[in-house]
C-alpha cells in the first residue's frame, strides 16, 4: 500500500468518526446541542465538496463555505434536521450494501489467497491478497496473511508494514503480534521480535506458552547469530583451529576413497571441534552435506556395506554427530531434519554391534538432555520402533541398559510423548515391564525402580493409565512382586511400585477386582512393616482397592485390619491418617464385624472423635462415616453421652466445608446419635443445634 492510499484510509476512518458523533448530536433532546450539530454538519459537507472539486477541475462548486453562509436560522427552514438524519441514513444504507458485495468479494480473494499459499506459491498468495485489499482496506485478516506471504519471500520490512496496518484497524489482532515477531526475527532484530510477542500476553495472557514457545525461538536464533560472527570472526583471524576443520572438511569431501580414510578423517575432525566455534564452522561449511552425500559412509550407515572397516566408520560418524550437536541447538535441528538421517540413527540402533548400538545410544541420549533436543527427538524419529528398540535395551544386562532408561525417563516427561505412545504403551511398553515384575532379580532390582518411573510419568496422560488399569497383565505382574519383593532383599523396588499401583487403581477399570483379594492381603502383611513409608504406601493401596471388592473387604476383615489399621491412625502421620481412615470406612460400612470390633478396640471412639477434630476434611468426614457406622453397635450412643461428640458433629455439619460430603456425614452421624439415645438431644439443645439438626435430618430420610 503506498502513501496516498494510506492517507485516504485515514481521511475515510476520520470522517466515519465526526459523522457518526454528528448524528449522536442531532438526535439530542437539547435544541442548542442540535444547532451547533447542524452548523458542524454543513461545514463538513462543504469541506468534503472543496476536496472532490479540487481532484476533478471540471466540476464547479457550487456549495457556499461555512463562513459566507447566512444565519443558522434561515439554514435550519431550508435545511431541517430531519432532511439531514435521512440523507444521512440513505447514505449510511447505501454505503452498507456497498460493504457488503466489497466484503464478498474480499473474502473470495482471501481464500484464493489461502488455497494458494498451502501450495507455497507465496507469490500467487500476495497477489491474490493485495486485491483483496484494493476492494476492502480495513480487514485485518488481508494485511496479516499478506505479511505471512511476504516472510515466506523474505520480504520481511513489508511484512512488518502490513501488520502494522492490520494493528491499526484492530488493536488486538493477535496474529499481527505473531507475524511482526516473524519478520523482525527474519531481520535479525531480536529485541523487537521479542516486543512483539510479548504483547501479545496484554491482549491474551492465557496464550503464556505459545509467547514462551516464540520467545525461546528467538533466543536460539540470536545464539545462532552470535555463534556464526564469533566463529567467522576468528576464522578471518586466522586461527589454527579454524583453518584444520576447513581442510579436514575439503578433505572428506574427496569421493570414492578407502573406508579408512574417512575413519582418519572423521576421528581428526571430531577432536578438532573442540567449542562452539568449530561445530559452526562445521555447519557453515556443509559438513552435514558432506557426510550425507558421501556414498561410501551412506552404504555404512544403512547397514548395507559389509567391507572392511565399515562398522568403525559408523561408529566414527556417530561419534562426530555427537560431538558436533552436543549443545548446539541449531545442529542439532540441522541434523534430525534430514529424513536420511533421522532413518538411519533408528536403524543402527538395532545394528549387532555392541559398539554401534552404545554409539548411537549415546547421540540420542545427548539429544535427550535438553527440552529442545527432546522436541526433536520426538518429532523427527520413528518414535514406535526406536521405544521398542529401548525397551529391548532395558530387558538385556548389558552396557546399553542404563542409556536406553536415561532416554526413556526423559522422553516420558514430555506431554508429546506420552500423546504418540498412546497406541503402543500395551504394544511396547506394558509386555516387557510386566515380565520383569514376575521375575525379579538381582540385576533387575536396579533398574525396576527407574522403569517405573518411566510408567508411572507416562501415566499421566489419561488414556495411558485407562489402558494400564484395564490389563489384566499388569495386576497380576504387580501383585506377584509385591509379594517377591516384600518376602526377600528387593524391597528398593516396593517403594515406587505401591505409589504407581495407587495411582492406577485409582482408575475405575473393574479388571483389578480380580486379584482383589490376593493384593490386599499383601497388603495387610506390609501393615505390620517395620519401615513407615511402606506402611503408608500399603495402606493408601488398600483405601483405593477395598472400595471395588466387597469379598476383599470382608476377608480383610476377618484377618483383622481394623486393628492395624486402628494402631496406624493412633500414631497422627497425615497422609497414613487419609489413607487409613478410608480403608476403615470401607471396612465399617461392610457389616457389623468391623464395627463391633473398632468399638471393642477404640473405647468410647477416642480416636474417631479425636479425627473428628482434623484440620483435613477428607480425614473429618470418613471419621464422621466411622463413627456413625458404629453407631448401630449396641450401647455405642450411651457410651458417648459426656464427651464432646454432639459438639464436634454440630460444628461439621452446621460448618462451611468446601466438601458437601463431610457435611452430610456429620450431619447422618449426629442424626443417628440422636435417634438411638434421645438423651444426646439435650446436649444439642443447649448447644442451639435443633434447628440445624432438623433441617441436617432430610439428609437421612
Amino acid at each position: 500500500m503506498d502513501s496516498c492510499e494510506s492517507l485516504d484510509l485515514e481521511k475515510f476512518l476520520t470522517n466515519v468518526d465526526r459523522i457518526s458523533e454528528l448524528v449522536k448530536e442531532m438526535n439530542s433532546g437539547d435544541m442548542v446541542t442540535q444547532e451547533k450539530a447542524v452548523e458542524k454538519a454543513d461545514c463538513l459537507l462543504a469541506s468534503l465538496k472543496e476536496e472532490k472539486t479540487s481532484i476533478n477541475r471540471t466540476v464547479i462548486n457550487t456549495t457556499p463555505s461555512c463562513v459566507g453562509r447566512p444565519g443558522n436560522e434561515s439554514y435550519i427552514s431550508s435545511e431541517s434536521p430531519e432532511k439531514f438524519m435521512k440523507a444521512l441514513e440513505k447514505d449510511a444504507e447505501e454505503r452498507r450494501k456497498r460493504r457488503q458485495v466489497k466484503e464478498k468479494e474480499a473474502n473470495a480473494l482471501k481464500e484464493k489467497g489461502n488455497k494458494a499459499f498451502a501450495l507455497e506459491d507465496y507469490e500467487l498468495a500476495f497477489k491474490f491478497y493485495t486485491e483483496g485489499l484494493e476492494q476492502l482496506r480495513d480487514m485485518p485478516a488481508l494485511y496479516t496473511n499478506r505479511a505471512q506471504a511476504l516472510i515466506k519471500l523474505k520480504k520481511f520490512k513489508e511484512a512488518i508494514s502490513d501488520c502494522e496496518w492490520a494493528l491499526k484497524c484492530n488493536t488486538k489482532c493477535i496474529k499481527a503480534y505473531v507475524h511482526m515477531g516473524r519478520a523482525h526475527l527474519g531481520l535479525k532484530h531480536f529485541t523487537e521480535s521479542r516486543r512483539s510477542y510479548e504483547k501479545i500476553l496484554d491482549i491474551a495472557p492465557e496464550r503464556e506458552t505459545l509467547v514462551k514457545d516464540y520467545l525461546t525461538r528467538v533466543d536460539l536464533e540470536e545464539k545462532k547469530a552470535l555463534q556464526e560472527e564469533t566463529a567467522l570472526r576468528e576464522l578471518n583471524d586466522g586461527k589454527e583451529g579454524p583453518r584444520v576443520i576447513l581442510d579436514l572438511l575439503t578433505k572428506l569431501d574427496r569421493p570414492n576413497e578407502h573406508n579408512l580414510y574417512y575413519c582418519g578423517g572423521l576421528e581428526l575432525l571430531t577432536h578438532a571441534v573442540t567449542c562452539n566455534t568449530g561445530q559452526t564452522l562445521f555447519r557453515l561449511n556443509n559438513g552435514f552435506s558432506i557426510i550425507s552425500g558421501n556414498k561410501n559412509i551412506q552404504s555404512c550407515l544403512m547397514l548395507t556395506l559389509k567391507e572392511l572397516h565399515s562398522m568403525d566408520l559408523c561408529v566414527a560418524v556417530l561419534r562426530l554427530w555427537t560431538k558436533v550437536c552436543s549443545g548446539n541447538e541449531e545442529n542439532q535441528q540441522l541434523l534430525l531434519q534430514c529424513l536420511s538421517t533421522s532413518e538411519q540413527i533408528v536403524l543402527l540402533l538395532t545394528s549387532t554391534s555392541l559398539a554401534i548400538q552404545q554409539e548411537c545410544l549415546t547421540l540420542i541420549c545427548m539429544y535427550c538432555q535438553s527440552q529442545h533436543g527432546r522436541r526433536l527427538v520426538i518429532e523427527n524419529l520413528d518414535l514406535i520402533r526406536m521405544t521398542e528398540i529401548l525397551m529391548d535395551c532395558v530387558c538385556k544386562d548389558d552396557k546399553s541398559r542404563s542409556m536406553a532408561l536415561s532416554i526413556l525417563e526423559n522422553l516420558a516427561g514430555e506431554n508429546k510423548f506420552r500423546i504418540r505412545s498412546r497406541e503402543s504403551i500395551t504394544k511396547v511398553f506394558a509386555p516387557p515391564f510386566e515380565y520383569l515384575l514376575e521375575n525379579v532379580t538381582a540385576s533387575s532390582q536396579g533398574l525396576l525402580p527407574c522403569l517405573i518411573s518411566v510408567i508411572g510419568a507416562m501415566s499421566v496422560d489419561e488414556v495411558v493409565i485407562n489402558k494400564l488399569a484395564s490389563r489384566e497383565e499388569f495386576w497380576k505382574s504387580s501383585f506377584s512382586a509385591m509379594g517377591q519383593c516384600a518376602s526377600c532383599e528387593y524391597r528398593s523396588v516396593l517403594y515406587p511400585l505401591l505409589d504407581l499401583m495407587i495411582n492406577i487403581a485409582s482408575n475405575q477399570a473393574s479388571v483389578m477386582r480380580e486379584y482383589a483379594v490376593v493384593g490386599c492381603k499383601r497388603c495387610l502383611v506390609l501393615l505390620s512393616d517395620p519401615d513407615g513409608g511402606i506402611i503408608t504406601r500399603a495402606v493408601g493401596l488398600l483405601s483405593v482397592v477395598l472400595p471395588k471388592s466387597a469379598a476383599a473387604t470382608q476377608e480383610l476383615v476377618q484377618q483383622g485390619v481394623v486393628k492395624r489399621l486402628l494402631k496406624i491412625l493412633k500414631v497422627e502421620g497425615q497422609t497414613s491418617s487419609r489413607y487409613s481412615i478410608k480403608a476403615m470406612a470401607v471396612c465399617t460400612a461392610s457389616g457389623q464385624q468391623a464395627c463391633e470390633e473398632l468399638v471393642k478396640l477404640d473405647k468410647r471412639l477416642v480416636t474417631m472423635r479425636k479425627l473428628l477434630g482434623s484440620s483435613d476434611e477428607l480425614v473429618v468426614g470418613n471419621a464422621a462415616l466411622c463413627l456413625g457406622h458404629c453407631l448401630a453397635v449396641q450401647g455405642t450412643a450411651t457410651s458417648l453421652l459426656g464427651t464432646d461428640c454432639v459438639m464436634l458433629l454440630l460444628r461439621h455439619a452446621a460448618g462451611k466445608s468446601k466438601r458437601v460430603d463431610v457435611q452430610q456425614n456429620a450431619a447422618i452421624a449426629l442424626g443417628k446419635l440422636c435417634r438411638v439415645e434421645p438423651r444426646h438431644t439435650e446436649k444439642l439443645r443447649e448447644l442451639s443445634g435443633l434447628e440445624i439438626l432438623h433441617s441436617c435430618m432430610k439428609l437421612i430420610t
